[in-house]
């Protein structure tokens, strides 16, 4: 016959001593719990054994943890440098471009400053930025050497202004429009600017060479002085070009002069600023009074 349904197990014994024994573990368990977190309260130190030992005793799951947090870690700041690498690259060498620039600035202020302390009646005026514009297009593959920038009349930009870059010299304002500008690059085969040596001011004259890279004539001919490396500024004589406005590295020594490479490349620039003509006039005494002859 089947078993009813409703089936009672308290007569079970073995039921009953699984019940007590539950209900007793139970009690037992809240009244040992109730102890620790009174001792624990009450003398707190007296766990600091327990404590070290399970410490210890998870120490290497710890290590093991840590090593691989900073493994994962370094692997992605590898990757992510990988990604960034060539845009880090590119922004270093841009600001080392810049200080280059502003050590030969340096360079050629001190120069200046050795010249102009012979002159009492000499002030070097700073030129005011007239405009700052985005040089957008440039030739590159003419032997004529121009570039548009988007100023113009409206901007205050009018004929003969310098145009320089974070770099270096640019050029100069041809052509006026109402919102635009032609540049005559110094590279062009037209352009002439009096130069002179950034370190010791051995004057010259930089004529475009049409190629992307100008001529450096030496005023007086005799023993070439210049070498690779060296720095060319423009020297202010005749006004136009403010003294001391770095324009080109040398590249090649030739009898006469030699061959150097702009340091404000078109290609490699977005934007320029358009100074003030600066002067005075009078050209600004070299730095030995015998260096340069009529």
């Amino acid at each position: 016959m089947a078993p009813p349904a409703n089936r009672r197990f308290g007569f079970s014994r073995r039921a009953q001593n699984a019940t007590f024994l539950s209900y007793t573990a139970g009690v037992v368990g809240l009244v040992v719990g109730i102890g620790l977190v009174t001792v624990s309260i009450v003398k707190p130190e007296a766990f600091a054994g327990v404590r070290t030992a399970a410490t210890d005793a998870t120490e290497p799951m710890g290590q093991a943890t840590a090593a691989g947090r900073s493994y994962s870690k370094n692997f992605f700041a590898s990757i992510a440098g990988y990604l960034t690498s060539g845009r880090e690259h590119a922004r270093l060498e841009r600001e080392l471009a810049e200080a280059k620039v502003r050590l030969v600035e340096a360079q050629a202020t001190e120069a200046e400053n050795r010249r102009l302390k012979r002159l009492l009646a000499l002030k070097d005026v700073e030129p005011d930025v007239v405009a700052s514009a985005r040089l957008t297009r440039s030739t590159s593959a003419s032997v004529r050497r121009f570039a548009i920038i988007d100023v113009g009349r409206k901007d205050g930009v009018t004929k003969g202004m310098p145009v320089r870059s974070a770099t270096g010299l640019v050029g100069r304002v041809l052509e006026v429009g109402a919102t635009s500008a032609r540049v005559l690059l110094i590279t062009d085969t037209e352009s002439l600017v009096p130069v002179r040596r950034a370190s010791d001011g051995v004057p010259a004259f930089a004529q475009g060479h049409g190629d992307g890279t100008i001529r450096v004539r030496l005023i007086n001919l005799g023993i070439n002085p210049l070498k690779k490396g060296d720095v060319m500024v423009s020297s202010g004589s005749g006004g136009l070009y403010r003294p001391g406005t770095p324009m080109a590295i040398v590249t090649e020594i030739l009898r006469d002069g030699a061959i150097a490479r702009v340091l404000s490349n078109p290609s490699d620039t977005d934007f320029v600023m358009v100074e003030e003509v600066w002067g005075p006039n009078e050209p600004p005494p070299p730095l030995n009074p015998d260096a340069e002859s009529d």
